[in-house]
């Protein structure tokens, strides 16, 4: 039916704009969609006879992990000139808290696209920002604070609020339990160095000192007498260095109570380590866990961790998809925020899109790095992180746009933009909490949900007041700021 012309308007048709004349409107920033690539092994000197098959091999992978210089220098060879290895065995004696161990999924990400010139190879390679937090050179560090002054081990208190032990309780219907303390891979800004890995010369690392078996007789025991614990995350260290047997027989008698209603599996190794979760036996085990909780309408979540869209290969998204055919509600990403990796929006939006659109995982959570010891050169102010968070915003989906978090000692998570006060010359922002954890006990305190607690920008990234304020606080330290103390052996609580 035709409808009388509007005696207002008087454009006529032919006059009015085509929509499809309208000037593409330039973005800050500009999505194109990328398809994945994994890259070519086989451009690596050491790795030239490797098959498909023994690549997909999640035992191939893990006895081919690259330890030391040696065996980097055995996979890369000439293409790296000696300066990079002596830089790594240095950075390994003067600095790291985490000890080497880079499965060839990881190292093969890295400087994918670099010519095989040593010297441009070189250059590519000592850029490239997932070799920057895997495989940390000591010309990384910061010369004058590779820590922070109050930088420290176990700098979210996890242990303190142990309820047994490897269980830590700090919200008041979650809990993370740590089920392992070892990883088929390690990160250098590892927020857990205090327990996790083998020792290096900078860290005597703490121990768990309780059989497996024992430890998670505890945990079940103690989620039995605390129904209001509704969300339980296992983690570690990596679960994909727990044998399944041994998880999948937890998982059942986690899922026989009633009181828990989300359970978080927290592995890396999904990125790190994809051939891991693609095995047949893995992903039947992951089936039946999933099949029983969705009878019992618990929402199961795998948890992972990537940092830059590099990581983010074919393989890694067939084992997140085969992880979602299994049964699981979501694969997630909680990634860590740090300069040089992924602090400008443009890192983080292609890590998003590559994550949300290509790979089958939920961008979730970026936070900043942790307070530990030589990581300086790897954490971002906050204010950074609040630009950051703006500046991702309209751009995914609302689901599926990550969340920037400071993860603030003796507090918890907590988005950037919820500081109640901010220094910016000094670097100190304030935060209060809305629950009471074990740290404060059952004493009534009023004044507990006010306290403010501090969190520390970097150092080298204030004004120069800011800096000259830091120093003489470093000429003087007080009991926070002590860089790597010897530890005391943890027990059970």
């Amino acid at each position: 039916m035709d409808h009388p012309a509007d005696p207002t308007d008087r454009t006529s048709h032919t006059d009015r704009a085509d929509p499809t004349d309208r000037p593409v409107i330039r973005q800050p920033y500009q999505y194109t969609r990328t398809p994945l690539v994994e890259p070519d092994w086989r451009r690596l000197p050491g790795w030239r006879q490797v098959t498909e098959a023994q690549w997909r091999d999640a035992q191939w992978q893990r006895a081919h992990s690259v330890r030391t210089a040696r065996q980097l220098r055995a996979v890369v060879g000439g293409l790296l000139t000696d300066h990079v290895y002596t830089e790594l065995a240095a950075d390994q004696v003067q600095f790291a808290t985490m000890p080497v161990l880079l499965p060839p999924q990881v190292l093969n990400t890295m400087a994918a696209d670099a010519p095989t010139e040593p010297g441009a190879f070189t250059d590519a390679f000592l850029a490239d920002p997932v070799r920057r937090y895997m495989l940390p050179v000591r010309t990384d560090r910061h010369p004058r604070w590779p820590s922070h002054p109050r930088a420290e081990r176990d700098s979210l208190h996890e242990a303190e609020m142990w309820a047994v032990e490897g269980l830590t309780h700090r919200y008041p219907t979650k809990v993370l339990a740590e089920l392992t303390a070892t990883c088929p891979q390690y990160c250098g800004q590892c927020t857990r160095m205090d327990l996790v890995g083998t020792s290096t010369p900078q860290v005597a690392k703490t121990r768990l000192l309780l059989r497996p078996a024992d430890r998670q007789e505890q945990i079940l025991d103690y989620l039995k007498r605390t129904p209001s614990v509704r969300d339980v995350v296992l983690s570690g260290g990596d679960l994909a260095n727990v044998p399944w047997p041994r998880l999948e027989s937890f998982l059942l008698r986690l899922l026989e109570l009633g009181s828990v209603r989300d359970i978080r599996l927290a592995s890396k190794a999904v990125v790190g380590l994809p051939q891991h979760w693609l095995q047949p036996r893995v992903l039947a085990g992951v089936a039946r866990v999933a099949g029983i909780a969705a009878r019992r309408s618990v929402n199961l979540a795998v948890h992972t961790h990537a940092n830059h869209v590099r990581s983010i290969t074919p393989l890694v998204a067939e084992a997140a998809r085969a992880l979602l055919d299994a049964g699981v509600r979501d694969v997630r990403n909680q990634g860590v925020l740090m300069r040089g990796v992924n602090d400008t929006p443009q890192d983080l939006l292609d890590l998003c899109f590559a994550l949300q659109g290509e790979a089958n995982v939920l961008p979730y959570y970026f936070y900043l790095c942790d307070l530990v010891p030589g990581a300086e050169h790897w954490r971002t102010p906050l204010h950074r992180a609040q630009h950051l968070q703006e500046a991702i915003m309209g751009y995914l989906p609302g689901y599926a746009t990550p969340r920037l978090v400071c993860d603030v000692p003796r507090v918890g998570k907590r988005w950037v933009h919820q500081a109640v006060a901010y220094d910016r010359e000094r670097g100190i922002s304030y935060w209060t909490k809305n629950y009471r954890t074990s740290l404060e006990g059952d004493a009534a305190d009023p004044d507990v949900l006010d306290r403010r607690h501090a969190y520390y920008d970097p150092v080298d990234t204030l004004p120069e007041a800011g800096r000259r304020w830091w120093a003489g606080q470093a000429a003087t330290p007080g009991p926070a700021s002590a860089p790597v103390p010897a530890p005391a052996p943890r027990g059970a609580a």
